[in-house]
């Protein structure tokens, strides 16, 4: 059992970097077994569609991208204020390293475009996650308006995301003006806010 259990996080693990590296429609059913190292009846066995395989891609993600985002941001910032200053350092880190091919949510939402089709309903569910963990932020903070202010830093931040994914890694300038924005954003939104007791 614990066999099948490491198999089936293996298959995922390369689907899911494959998927993420080629695209969704790109990467075939044959390249996935030939990089597993399993054969096609196996996957079957676990999947049984390709598009199953995506959602179990997606859902692991999703868990590893938040617990990383979250742990970033909370390391570079003791109080909500900070926290929310530190979001688009997060994204820098991430979009700047030499694995990064963009988000996989924003790409799977495009490729899978139909609103009802359950990928792109399992990327809307990642973005909802991320912007509940950042209205989470504000609120703590005390804004007056915590998801206004949310919903305008989680807006920058996935304005990084994609300038960075279109307009290459190199230049600082995404992060900059990222930067920039959400500290306008937060002061703006904090205005007249004594400093939070966290």
């Amino acid at each position: 059992m614990a066999r099948s259990i490491a198999t089936i996080e293996h298959l995922v693990d390369v689907a899911m970097n494959l998927f993420y590296r080629q695209g969704f429609h790109a990467t075939g059913i044959g390249n996935i077994i030939k990089n597993a190292g399993i054969s096609k009846m196996t996957l079957y066995n676990w999947f049984r569609s390709k598009d199953e395989l995506i959602l179990a891609t997606l859902r692991k993600r999703d868990e590893r991208w938040r617990n990383w985002f979250m742990k970033e941001v909370e390391a570079r910032g003791t109080t909500a204020r900070e926290r929310l200053l530190a979001i688009p350092d997060a994204v820098n880190q991430w979009t700047s390293g030499p694995d990064f091919y963009g988000c996989m949510f924003i790409n799977a939402s495009a490729e899978f475009s139909d609103t009802a089709n359950p990928i792109h309903t399992a990327a809307a569910e990642h973005k909802r996650l991320v912007y509940i963990y950042v209205r989470g932020i504000a609120s703590f903070a005390g804004a007056e308006d915590p998801d206004l202010l949310a919903r305008q830093v989680f807006l920058v931040m996935e304005g990084q995301i994609v300038d960075a994914q279109v307009s290459g890694t190199e230049s600082g300038a995404s992060y900059a003006a990222a930067r920039k924005a959400v500290e306008g954003i937060v002061a703006l939104g904090l205005q007249g806010n004594a400093p939070p007791q966290d």
